[in-house]
């Protein structure tokens, strides 16, 4: 993942040495000299190279960044401070079992028949193969979800209190600042996306982009957790998309699905295949379009912050945090983004599929 990174950081050090090697009189060199300095070069790139071996050995960066960006049992903040989340569990023989994670911290992850197993993802499953059980942990993924559903709750019931209350007045400070971007994806992404019937759905496209928003911006706390990251979260997101558009669809959308107008009969055969298709595609690529684009920002965050400890150096240490603080701030426009693109794409799908085609009438 870094190999670049390190031949890139290597060859600029070997030029470094190679430039403060140089013999003071340049313009006499000798076939000697030259031996030396290349020997000199040669020295310091196994230096560099058995060093960077040696850091890597000590600190995995691949599992770092997997750890960070993977969900977990416990809310880790930082090394060593983790809060234990509560396990449960429910299985036909004990029922329903609660417990928190802490249980498990101990050299074989065992508790009470509970193995605690350690992968991509964190899994917990019964020491006898033959149980089955049914789990309903709150992971750190769970409670990011639930933190996000309490500020999306108290933001909008304050906002709405405020315009309550002070009837005729203008807003101010958070309430005018939320007005302007409700006003914003109203005016400028549901209405003209969605057409003259947009009130209806107005309320679930933004509970979509203040969610996704929020979620993006607590994903770029230090200690905090990758939900829009998770891609079954963004699944779900798009899944409910896909439902609300075919929910609402009237007949000229399945028409259009189903006999595409236009189209000669033989063709017929190859196009509605490919419309269906099309149809799936659409939710797919707003869950992989989030997943990827969170995902991959927090993997070029922590490989930066991890290259600070592979090479332990106060010369590349403050060049590494002042481009990873540079690109910090990218990740905070991506967070707006995202959530305006899939807002976007999500008001559009509607808008087709409840649109009135009353000119098909005259091509008939």
């Amino acid at each position: 993942m870094y190999t670049h990174l390190r031949r890139f950081f290597t060859i600029a050090l070997i030029a470094a040495t190679c430039v403060f090697n140089l013999p003071a009189r340049a313009d006499e060199p000798t076939q000697h000299e030259a031996d030396k300095v290349a020997q000199a070069v040669n020295e310091e790139e196994h230096k560099i190279e058995h060093k960077l071996e040696e850091h890597e050995a000590k600190f995995n960066i691949g599992e770092m960044i997997m750890h960070h960006i993977a969900d977990s049992h416990e809310w880790e903040f930082s090394h060593g401070v983790s809060l234990p989340l509560p396990v449960i569990l429910y299985s036909e023989d004990r029922g329903l079992e609660v417990f928190l994670s802490s249980n498990f911290h101990n050299e074989h992850h065992e508790y009470n028949g509970y193995h605690l197993v350690h992968g991509e993802s964190e899994q917990i499953v019964p020491v006898d193969e033959a149980r089955k059980i049914y789990d309903f942990s709150i992971t750190k993924n769970v409670a990011s979800m639930l933190i996000s559903a309490v500020i999306l709750i108290l933001v909008f019931t304050s906002v709405a209190g405020w315009y309550k209350n002070s009837k005729g007045k203008a807003p101010k400070g958070f309430a005018s600042a939320m007005e302007v971007i409700i006003l914003f994806i109203r005016d400028e992404v549901v209405k003209p996306n969605v057409g003259p019937k947009y009130e209806k759905y107005l309320p679930y496209l933004l509970t979509l982009f203040f969610f996704i928003l929020i979620n993006n911006i607590m994903g770029l706390l230090p200690g905090s957790a990758n939900l829009t990251g998770n891609i079954a979260v963004t699944m779900t997101l798009a899944v409910l998309t896909f439902i609300i558009v075919h929910l609402n669809a009237n007949g000229n959308y399945y028409k259009h699905l189903l006999s595409p107008p236009g189209v000669p009969a033989p063709l017929l055969l190859i196009m509605i295949p490919v419309e269906i298709v099309g149809v799936f595609m659409k939710p797919f690529s707003l869950m992989v379009r989030l997943f990827a684009n969170i995902t991959a920002g927090h993997i070029i965050l922590l490989s930066l912050f991890g290259l600070i400890f592979i090479f332990q150096s106060f010369v590349i240490a403050p060049v590494i945090s002042l481009f990873a603080l540079f690109l910090n701030f990218i990740e905070i426009m991506v967070a707006f983004i995202q959530a305006f693109i899939f807002t976007l794409l999500s008001s559009m799908y509607i808008g087709t599929a409840i649109e009135e085609h009353s000119h098909d009438h005259g091509h008939h």
